[in-house]
């Protein structure tokens, strides 16, 4: 037993100095880097012909799932539509206006969740059995897992971005047609789509107003 928490004691020591470590090396990021990922970003929609591999799909999934979760439930789950015939089916869920738009596309992900997701804390979440709290609670298993896979989408998006892609969030198309055609043994649920590349910038107009911070923050 004092084997076991000695261990668990370097662990915790180990996940500390790291932190620490990293804090002295890299304190923030610089404005350039800010601004690539959200200041100056943009969401696109016209694409070149510029190929993503699968080592930056598994690349850009790598740094996607370090992002913190509730409870580290990390629900979402990720299918990346590439191929003539996934567009072909993807296409049936979409909104006119969107069909060029993701057929162009290198990559559509479909950003989804799974809600059986709370079954694998004994993996995610192994020192504390958090079981419990999910089964036979549809609605709390339901609200945790729609609202962590949207953070896993933004961590996505911002990642991406980090790495050099572009990419272009979609929510005009049907849930239920996109989980029939692709969920329809697995049980997953879609959240919203993104597509992922590298952007044609001529189809950009000018960004939209955002709130200035006393429009929409109070500090109490």
């Amino acid at each position: 037993m004092t084997d076991g928490k000695d261990a668990m004691t370097d662990l915790r020591q180990s996940a500390q100095d790291a932190v620490r470590g990293l804090r002295a090396r890299k304190p923030h990021l610089d404005d350039d880097s800010i601004d690539v990922i959200l200041r100056d970003a943009r969401s696109h929609y016209a694409w070149t012909d510029k190929p993503v591999s699968d080592e930056m799909l598994n690349t850009l999934f790598d740094i996607t799932i370090q992002g913190p979760t509730s409870m580290n439930t990390c629900p979402a789950r990720f299918v990346f539509v590439r191929s003539d015939e996934g567009k072909d089916r993807l296409a049936k869920s979409l909104k006119a206006k969107n069909i060029d738009k993701m057929r162009a596309a290198p990559v559509t992900a479909i950003i989804a969740w799974d809600p059986l997701y709370w079954q694998r804390l004994d993996f995610l979440f192994p020192h504390e059995d958090r079981k419990p709290l999910f089964e036979g609670k549809e609605k709390y298993a339901h609200d945790t897992a729609f609202r962590n896979s949207t953070l896993q989408g933004a961590y996505f998006m911002i990642a991406a971005r980090a790495m050099g892609l572009d990419v272009g969030a979609m929510s005009g198309f049907s849930n239920a047609i996109v989980d029939e055609e692709f969920f329809a043994e697995n049980g997953w649920k879609s959240n919203f789509l993104c597509n992922i590349g590298y952007a044609d910038e001529t189809a950009l107009f000018q960004k939209l107003p955002r709130f200035e911070f006393d429009d929409v923050c109070e500090v109490i």
